[in-house]
């Protein structure tokens, strides 16, 4: 397998495939010189080659499946592209996966379509921003496969070309874990499938299992000196897919259920000024409505003494009086007192009115053309959800959030970032400012926020405006966008240390997206990854014709602890399945996936089901490096 990229995605996806997979990988990384490292700050640039000298390390690792006569794996070649050359001296002819994952979507797609040309058969996995652009990228991709060679099998080419995201593949859990109720959310058939953490039950109480026990918590989860879930954390750790007995012997540990499932509705449609039925409060401000009815209810004042002291009409009265109120009207030197009275406070409520209405112009006016700038939080905003950063990630993380309709504000420091168009399309309130500047958070209302979400690039501005953000208010919940694991954990145990009753979470976008990646590569389509900790949990599709694990088999059976467990069965004819299922199906294609199977059902070979597989879990149900010796690979 060749795996192509510039940034630490390629390498956490390279390390992916080596150590859970046993795969033989070559990766192709750009000079240092000449890569985008060399650009970063010190810290940034020695934290990237650091994980590079780790990744190396892994794969020179000793493997219990390679004898002493097989050679270690060369260093990763380097090549600023992905170009014919490069990708034929990478052996790209032969491989059996190539994996393109670099930030750009334009450099993705030119190795694409060169190396469909070398290798019809190859399984590609391109790493693409533009979610319609992939989705014609592998209509094409495939089309030109079959006319390259038209004795392509079906099944090979149904997994011959797979378009992911990495901001896609992480944003579920990113925003999932700001939300209460939702701590982890995965889409599969137009349902939404929801993990939530559950707390230790009180003695003699009985925990809700759920529809299933998704994992249980390490037993230092809700202790303060305690790591959040390493992976080398042995029985104290967490524990994934456990059985019924796991379960009701881990006494004082948290659990992960899969808690609810439910049809995922549309996302929630930009609310603008020219939409049907605009309440007039986003129209005209509370104290000039308020004078509107004030004035209002001088004009019928005077017109009921005028109706009463004159004995004219109501109507007429009410004509007079608006007669009067705007100045039209003959001036009463003939008639009664009464009238004449009554003719000078209707002019002084005349008055009165012209500067409401000069008031009510240019607020309307004010507030269309505000509709194309950003909105500011109101001051009696509260439970809203605080996000720091507008890039690929905040961008992604801001729709899964409006799609659950949850109020957000967004912390931009570039009025030009790519989200800062999305959240005033969707009149989301932004506050254009550095989130670790004063100011910057309390306009965002942080004081009375419910959640932090901080996804900016630098790991030091997250910890930073989330420090700060503790500051103003202790019990916040706040998730951080963290890259390096250790540093994850010394950052969650200091701050599960000095707020032990708020709730600390980090995450990383590549740990989050490698495994989905990897999959992708192994020839199955991911439907997402729930992390548990710092582990992570996958939601795989598989076919059960060719695996002797699931077939012929009943659901009880196939059930393997810490490794897979089904969840759903995919009822529709084989020649009307949807090549993937992470989309939702029109209107016209109800859900064909069933969820409450019964234990004893038993698994045919034309059925395809949706599993939890651990990721060692899923490589062994693959069936590939497990029992096989690699050889290294030629370098470049």
């Amino acid at each position: 397998m060749v795996v192509c990229g510039d940034d630490t995605l390629a390498h956490r996806l390279t390390a992916e495939l080596r150590e859970v997979y046993r795969e033989q990988v070559l990766l192709v990384v750009p000079p240092l010189a000449e890569t985008s490292l060399a650009q970063l700050p010190l810290s940034g640039r020695a934290r990237a080659t650091a994980f590079l000298g780790r990744v190396s390390a892994a794969m020179n690792r000793t493997d219990p499946n390679r004898t002493d006569e097989t050679p270690a794996p060369p260093p990763p070649p380097e090549a600023t592209e992905p170009t014919h050359e490069v990708l034929a001296a990478a052996g790209v002819g032969r491989a059996a996966a190539l994996a393109l994952v670099y930030e750009d979507d334009e450099t993705n797609i030119r190795g694409a379509l060169i190396a469909r040309r070398l290798n019809p058969r190859l399984r590609l996995v391109i790493r693409l921003y533009n979610r319609r652009l992939g989705q014609y990228l592998a209509e094409v991709l495939d089309q030109a496969a079959v006319l390259a060679d038209p004795d392509l099998d079906a099944a090979v080419l149904d997994m011959s070309t797979t378009v992911l995201s990495d901001a896609d593949t992480a944003a579920p859990a990113l925003a999932a874990s700001a939300v209460a109720g939702t701590s982890k959310v995965v889409q599969a058939d137009g349902v939404l499938l929801r993990a939530a953490d559950r707390p230790p039950p009180a003695p003699g109480e009985t925990a809700d299992p759920g529809l299933c026990t998704l994992a249980l918590l390490s037993s230092t989860a809700v202790n303060p000196a305690g790591s959040e879930g390493a992976e080398g954390s042995g029985a104290d750790g967490p524990q994934l897919l456990p059985d019924e007995g796991s379960v009701a012997a881990a006494t004082g540990r948290g659990t992960v259920v899969l808690e609810a499932v439910s049809r995922s509705g549309p996302p929630q449609p930009a609310q603008r000024l020219t939409d049907r039925g605009v309440p007039l409060g986003r129209l005209f401000s509370r104290r000039l409505r308020w004078s509107f009815a004030g004035i209002t209810a001088s004009v019928l004042g005077l017109a009921v003494a005028s109706w009463l002291t004159t004995g004219d009409h109501p109507l007429h009265a009410v004509y007079l009086t608006l007669l009067d109120i705007f100045a039209i009207g003959d001036p009463a030197v003939d008639e009664p007192t009464s009238r004449q009275i009554l003719q000078l406070c209707s002019g002084l409520t005349g008055l009165l009115l012209l500067p409401v209405l000069i008031a009510a112009v240019l607020e309307g006016l004010g507030t269309f053309r505000s509709s194309s700038t950003l909105p500011r939080p109101s001051r009696g905003l509260s439970g809203h959800v605080v996000l720091l950063g507008l890039g690929k990630i905040g961008t992604r993380v801001l729709l899964r959030l409006r799609e659950l309709d949850i109020p957000v504000v967004c912390v931009e420091v570039d009025p030009e970032a790519r989200g800062v168009g999305l959240a005033r399309h969707l009149r989301v309130p932004t506050v254009i400012g550095d989130a670790t500047q004063v100011g910057s958070l309390e306009a965002a209302r942080i004081h009375r926020a419910h959640a932090l979400l901080a996804l900016t690039s630098s790991d030091t501005t997250n910890l930073e405006a989330s420090l700060y953000a503790r500051s103003l208010e202790p019990e916040l919940r706040v998730v951080m966008r963290l890259y390096d694991d250790d540093f994850a954990t010394a950052v969650f145990r200091t701050l599960r240390a000095a707020h032990p009753r708020a709730l600390t979470r980090s995450r990383s976008v590549s740990h989050l997206a490698a495994p989905a990646f990897a999959g992708a590569m192994m020839g199955r389509h991911i439907l997402g990854a729930i992390p548990v900790e710092r582990k992570v949990l996958l939601f795989a599709v598989v076919d059960v014709a060719g695996h002797p694990q699931l077939e012929g088999r009943t659901v009880a059976e196939v059930f393997r602890p810490g490794a897979w467990r089904i969840l759903a069965l995919d009822t529709a004819p084989p020649a009307d399945r949807a090549p993937d299922l992470r989309t939702p199906r029109g209107k016209s294609r109800p859900p064909t996936l069933v969820w409450d199977l019964p234990a004893d059902y038993l698994l045919r070979p034309q059925d395809r089901v949706v599993l939890a597989a651990t990721r060692r879990g899923l490589a062994e149900l693959l069936g590939r490096g497990t029992a096989q010796t690699r050889t290294a690979a030629p370098a470049v």
